[in-house]
């Protein structure tokens, strides 16, 4: 059984999720919180599989109570998704910075939401390519600022690096797979593997960290991937 803590200031938006998720034979609501606070004790005290984050609340907002859920040691398998009104909300990197794995728009379809519960509590993170080139792009039109330190990157071999090259162009398993000439399952190791060696929780921190290393590019601001 997945288990799900909703956290949103409005009440009928806790209702609706609620609903749906609960429907779902293998999907649990297990609290709920009406700011970023209140979601962190209730993470703490249920330590739930997922969180649905708002990412705009009084108080304590969804951004800062992602990254205190984050970094709580007993929470290490917690995956937090955040939830916007809109799919470009100007915080939505600097969520995926703090630690979230993905995001999901309020108007989601029904059978979609129970869908990303599902695809996040598996360990993929919740970020389709398209949906990563816009996220890149905006990253791209904020202030410069120094990349991390690409020492960072010295325990990768030449192959894994060319993997989170393509994990930060938005290429799932499967299109790794193919751009590579292996199996999948083979593509799905090398990002394992990946992530392991540089300390990262999913496939989003993947993403932020090959632009933050400036391992990759965006074509549009003048460089190649």
């Amino acid at each position: 059984m997945i288990s799900v803590l909703l956290a949103d200031d409005q009440g009928l938006v806790r209702a609706g999720f609620r609903a749906l998720l609960d429907s779902a034979p293998d999907i649990e609501v297990v609290a709920e919180a009406s700011d970023g606070q209140e979601a962190v004790r209730a993470a703490r005290r249920d330590r739930p599989d997922v969180v649905l984050m708002d990412i705009r609340m009084p108080g304590t907002d969804g951004l800062t109570a992602t990254g205190q859920i984050v970094a709580e040691p007993a929470l290490e398998h917690t995956k937090v998704v955040i939830l916007t009104t809109f799919d470009l909300d100007e915080y939505i990197f600097d969520a995926l910075r703090a630690g979230a794995s993905g995001f999901l728009v309020k108007d989601t379809e029904p059978r979609d939401l129970i869908q990303a519960v599902r695809v996040v509590h598996g360990g993929e993170a919740l970020l389709s390519p398209g949906i990563t080139r816009r996220l890149i792009a905006d990253y791209v039109r904020r202030p410069a600022s120094s990349p991390a330190p690409s020492t960072r990157l010295n325990g990768l071999t030449d192959r894994e690096r060319e993997v989170l090259a393509l994990v930060g162009a938005g290429m799932s398993n499967e299109e790794i797979a193919g751009h590579l000439v292996v199996s999948p399952a083979t593509a799905k190791t090398h990002v394992s593997r990946t992530m392991v060696k540089l300390g990262v929780r999913d496939r989003a921190q993947l993403v932020v960290l090959a632009y933050e290393t400036a391992l990759v590019v965006p074509k549009w601001s003048g460089g190649t991937p």
